[in-house]
């Protein structure tokens, strides 16, 4: 399954952050690394000359992947018409059957970080929420069978939806 060119206006700025990072501090210190041990000679058993290669190589694939994914994303900004209803951005209550409560936010692949509980847009759970609105009960597949879900609240920008 192809990944939704969708992300959230924060998410792009973290990746242009990054891409500017790699760019413009981190590449131009390793190549003065590299520079500087080239020039002690042998380079065959330089271990800062070689790691310092295996790096910049490193940086410039992070720094062609970042520049072509940028090109192609679409930042989605949350819309009015859209309150009361689960989409792109969203913030998501949910109580399972067992009573657990679980908040998830729905955004792009590029971002989605379970630590944070940011659920990528193209997930299972996040394509069951969307279009919904609170008090509907969702069916997830999954590996172990269907979860069902009870959708409690949804938010945007801190905006409680109940």
């Amino acid at each position: 399954m192809a990944k939704s060119n969708y992300i959230t206006r924060e998410g792009y700025l973290a990746l242009d952050r990054e891409l500017k990072y790699l760019w413009k501090e981190e590449r131009p210190i390793v190549t003065q690394a590299v520079s500087e041990a080239a020039a002690m000679g042998d380079r065959s058993e330089n271990a800062e000359y070689i790691y310092g290669k295996r790096r910049l190589r490193e940086i410039d694939r992070r720094v062609r992947f970042l520049t072509k994914r940028l090109e192609a994303l679409t930042v989605v900004e949350p819309n009015p018409a859209q309150e009361g209803k689960v989409f792109f951005g969203a913030w998501v209550k949910l109580e399972d059957e067992q009573g657990q409560l679980k908040i998830y936010r729905i955004v792009g692949p590029d971002e989605f970080d379970p630590k944070k509980n940011w659920i990528s847009i193209d997930s299972p759970v996040a394509r069951s929420l969307i279009g919904h609105k609170v008090d509907d009960e969702i069916t997830v597949n999954t590996p172990n069978g269907k979860a069902y879900y009870y959708i409690l609240a949804i938010y945007y920008h801190d905006k409680l939806i109940t």
